[in-house]
């Protein structure tokens, strides 16, 4: 496994020229990288416009379709690539660089194609399902907000209801991120009318199967162009569309590792692009004065620190989850479920502060919204990072655990 973008910055003299792939084509990270690329410049050409009409980031995904990179994850036998996690996350990095919602759409989408790749193979129905997105190139949407629980993911109101055979749904999802752009949705809900609210599955439901009905609006500060309304989603469908493993499981093995590490990477390119943008600010400032630096100058050394540091904690948790991928105890362990989530806490603030520093590099040209050095929209984007599956709520969910363990005897062990 190469990790390419997090580990080893990217020049744009060095970038790979991007071609559209052939069905047939052997896909290595280079022709990957310059797919990438394809979209990541539609996407920045965009994204002033997603950010102030709060629209979907229509242009970037499908261009991203046309790249065939909605369904990378998938193995080759099914009609995928068979992309490691750390391939999708360098994808993220590069399209958060060039517009934050397109990044956080396609690092949803792909934090679903895992849990399915990983809990669906012994399925049929989704084997299916995976075929059928590589060859149409489907967006999946995620449902795990609800009613009251908020971001408690691991609780859930409304239950899967059978009958010969048959399944149904009414559930009032406070948050279905382009829930209505999407083909399909990936939703949790209780395993039976007589389960406990923690007792869940995990269903996958293609747009045939429901409807939306709206219930809240979608006017945020940033990630306007995530669409992220609420619905009451009323779904009917095939008992073999429940993943067969449990959602307990899947939250731990899958869900929770991809979706931090996803999120983190599409943090982190937002962060560079800031730190980009104050980089070209300070040069052309400098230039201006006879090489004479601007007071912005130590500000800019600090949010390039304070990116790097960023990009190496991404870095580490890739290659940890990359480490523990095929060993379930490992992933379940309190070792690495807490990493993982103080990875996540971690890399939203670091990110907050990366763009916070940049701004300050810039000084007002940073604060203008009609700049070439603005970062306003990145900052707005980036103060989401705290709040998705809020960090406070993470903390006090693993302040046991940590009360559990120990403190190092040493730098490494």
């Amino acid at each position: 496994m190469t990790l390419v973008n997090i580990f080893a910055p990217e020049t744009a003299a060095t970038a790979p020229r991007a071609a559209r792939p052939s069905d047939d084509a052997v896909r290595g990270p280079q022709e990957l990288r310059g797919r990438a690329e394809t979209v990541a410049a539609i996407a920045a050409r965009h994204a002033a416009s997603v950010d102030d009409r709060a629209r979907f980031p229509e242009e970037a995904l499908a261009t991203a379709r046309e790249q065939r990179l909605m369904s990378i994850m998938v193995p080759r036998e099914l009609g995928g690539e068979g992309a490691a996690t750390a391939e999708v996350a360098d994808i993220c990095y590069r399209l958060g660089r060039a517009c934050s919602s397109a990044a956080m759409i396609y690092a949803m989408h792909q934090t679903k194609i895992a849990c399915l790749v990983r809990h669906g193979r012994r399925s049929p129905w989704h084997e299916r399902l995976l075929r059928r997105l590589c060859a149409e190139q489907l967006l999946l949407a995620s449902s795990t907000t609800e009613g009251q629980a908020g971001g408690n993911v691991r609780s859930s109101q409304a239950p899967v209801e059978r009958s010969g055979g048959r399944i149904s749904l009414t559930r009032n999802a406070a948050v279905i991120s382009y829930g209505a752009q999407a083909d399909g949705v990936v939703t949790t809900a209780r395993r039976s009318a007589e389960a406990s609210s923690s007792d869940q599955a995990l269903v996958v439901f293609l747009k045939e199967d429901y409807s939306l009905k709206p219930q809240l609006s979608w006017d945020t500060l940033g990630m306007r162009g995530t669409c992220s309304a609420g619905f009451l989603l009323e779904a009917r469908g095939e008992e073999a569309q429940i993943l067969p493993d449990p959602y307990e499981q899947i939250h731990v093995e899958t869900m929770t590792p991809v979706a931090h590490l996803l999120w983190a990477s599409v943090w982190t390119g937002i962060a560079a692009d800031a730190v980009e943008r104050a980089r070209t600010f300070i040069r052309k400032a400098s230039r201006q004065a006879n090489g004479q630096l601007p007071p912005g100058a130590g500000q800019f050394a600090k949010a390039s620190s304070s990116l790097g540091m960023l990009r190496s904690l991404v870095a580490s948790g890739l290659a940890r989850f990359d480490e523990a991928s095929q060993d379930g105890r490992a992933l379940a362990s309190i070792d690495f479920q807490t990493m993982i989530n103080l990875t996540k806490v971690d890399a939203a603030e670091l990110a907050v502060s990366t763009v916070m520093t940049a701004l300050r590099a810039c000084g007002l040209s940073g604060y203008r919204n009609d700049g070439e050095f603005s970062v306003g929209r990145h900052l707005r984007d980036v103060l989401s990072s705290p709040l998705m599956i809020n960090n406070e709520r993470i903390i006090a969910n693993i302040s046991t655990s940590l009360l559990m363990g120990g403190t190092p005897l040493s730098l490494r062990n």
